[in-house]
């Protein structure tokens, strides 16, 4: 019999390429999330895009087998159970641990790095489908809902920002270069935000994509542990496991705005059956446990080589040859890069399993007078180095992380009066409108735009989120537990 831990290890998810028509994942994510456009918010044509992907993926998921129960009153013991079983087997993990076991997800940091950088598309719009609930503050039934977006976006406080937290993780350890995924990778995102985008046309499809978003997983608890084992701070996903509890937090919040929005006089069944689809959206895309059993060394060390050839393929003098050919030659078509590894070996430029430092390639890439000093990222320069340690390497030990919370992020600036200058005119700006506006209610609506996943994390994103938050607390129309 399969332990509770053990039932709970899902195979990867199944991925689905994007539909021959409209924007692909990638496309649409840029497009929605972009930072090109002087728009507040999205138009008319993107709004369409975004209804055309949703339909296109909903048929997609409506395929899916769905385990949330069939009676809507079940619904809290469901969610409870969820979070039992998940308690369970983290603790079996912790035992395994303890006895022995090595890391489940992470062997080696450079995996814990390739994790970060896959799923950098989603956790950058962290949130995002429950933007388009903040236009209708004045209704009383998405009050739950909107409090975990002001929580999402940490009320507007950059240290608590998730979307703010994951930059400063990403940057932090030399990660900022994720751009360059496949079109999977965005899926996740991109429905996100499609939903923000369209969720007048898609409510109840949001509803039950954030009643599955919020409930807590295993791998979420597993990867904080190791990632705080190889010394890269977990705090992001530690709070997203204090913020997700069922007693108080997001769990209990969605399943609060689920019945919130249950209809009183229309097809309740239908409602909750749409519920349901939104449901199955968190199954679309490549999910973290795929990113983690997908990682190989060998492709990962490829890929990084093919990516800089495009670049590379003219930088190299004639002069510069391997196994015979010139150094362009052999970059001029990414698919003979493993080829051109194998001669880098056979020529001794790079010596597998042994300190990377007996290396001729690696001194070119890292070193006092390394001739491709900057070529490489950090994240890059990992995934060689670890690749041509190889079996060498001794098993990473075991470090607690250094936190980096309290580093000033963008937009962290001391409340109250300040010296006019450059970098605070925009929010300067924003402040005068509003002193214009007599009414609360205006000034909400006013404030709304700015809350978008495009520019919640902005400085002026940031104080508009603050403001807006202190508005609802004291309008009429906020539902009396809003923080």
């Amino acid at each position: 019999m399969q332990s509770s831990l053990q039932s709970l290890q899902a195979l990867p998810r199944p991925v689905y390429s994007s539909v021959a028509s409209g924007d692909s994942a990638r496309s649409l994510y840029h497009r929605l999330v972009g930072q090109d456009s002087l728009e507040l918010a999205p138009n008319a044509e993107l709004r369409r895009a975004a209804r055309h992907f949703l339909q296109a993926r909903l048929q997609q998921a409506r395929a899916l087998p769905c385990e949330l129960p069939t009676d809507i009153a079940a619904l809290p013991a469901w969610i409870e159970d969820n979070v039992a079983r998940v308690g369970r087997c983290y603790q079996e993990y912790l035992a395994a641990r303890q006895a022995g076991e090595p890391r489940r997800y992470f062997p080696s940091r450079v995996q814990a790095l390739h994790f970060l950088r896959a799923v950098a598309p989603t956790k950058l719009v962290d949130g995002a489908w429950l933007y388009g609930l903040v236009p209708h503050w004045r209704d009383a039934r998405f009050t739950p809902l909107i409090r975990i977006y002001l929580e999402e976006l940490g009320e507007g406080v950059p240290d608590k920002n998730h979307v703010l937290l994951y930059r400063q993780l990403l940057a932090a350890q030399g990660c900022e270069d994720w751009d360059n995924l496949d079109d999977e990778h965005y899926e996740q995102g991109a429905i996100q935000l499609a939903l923000g985008c369209a969720a007048e046309d898609f409510l109840p499809e949001l509803i039950g994509f954030n009643l599955g978003y919020e409930q807590l997983p295993l791998h979420l608890l597993i990867t904080a542990f190791e990632l705080g084992e190889l010394g890269i701070d977990p705090y992001y996903f530690t709070l997203h496991v204090t913020v997700d509890n069922a007693a108080s937090g997001h769990a209990r919040q969605a399943l609060e705005g689920l019945l919130q929005c249950l209809p009183q006089l229309g097809d309740r069944t239908a409602f909750y059956r749409r519920v349901a689809d939104g449901y199955r959206l968190n199954e679309l895309g490549v999910s973290s446990l795929a990113v983690i059993q997908g990682f190989d060394l060998d492709e990962e060390v490829v890929a990084v080589l093919s990516r800089k050839s495009v670049q590379g393929r003219q930088m190299h003098a004639q002069a510069c040859r391997v196994a015979g050919r010139t150094v362009n030659d052999w970059l001029s078509d990414p698919r003979q890069i493993p080829a051109f590894l194998h001669g880098l070996e056979a020529q001794g430029w790079i010596k597998r399993h042994q300190d990377p430092q007996n290396s001729r390639f690696w001194q070119l890439i890292q070193g006092p007078k390394a001739q491709m000093f900057g070529v490489f990222s950090a994240y890059e320069q990992a995934v060689i180095q670890h690749w041509i340690a190889g079996r060498w390497q001794a098993p990473e030990p075991a470090r607690r992380a250094r936190p980096l919370r309290g580093i000033a992020v963008q937009g962290l600036r001391p409340e109250g009066p300040c010296r006019a200058t450059d970098f605070n005119s925009e929010e300067r700006l924003l402040q005068q409108r509003l002193a214009a506006l007599p009414q609360r209610e205006a000034r909400l609506d006013a404030l709304s735009p700015w809350l978008s996943p495009r520019h919640h994390h902005s400085p002026v994103g940031l104080l508009a989120t603050r403001l807006f938050g202190q508005l609802l607390k004291t309008t009429e129309y906020a539902h009396q537990d809003i923080p």
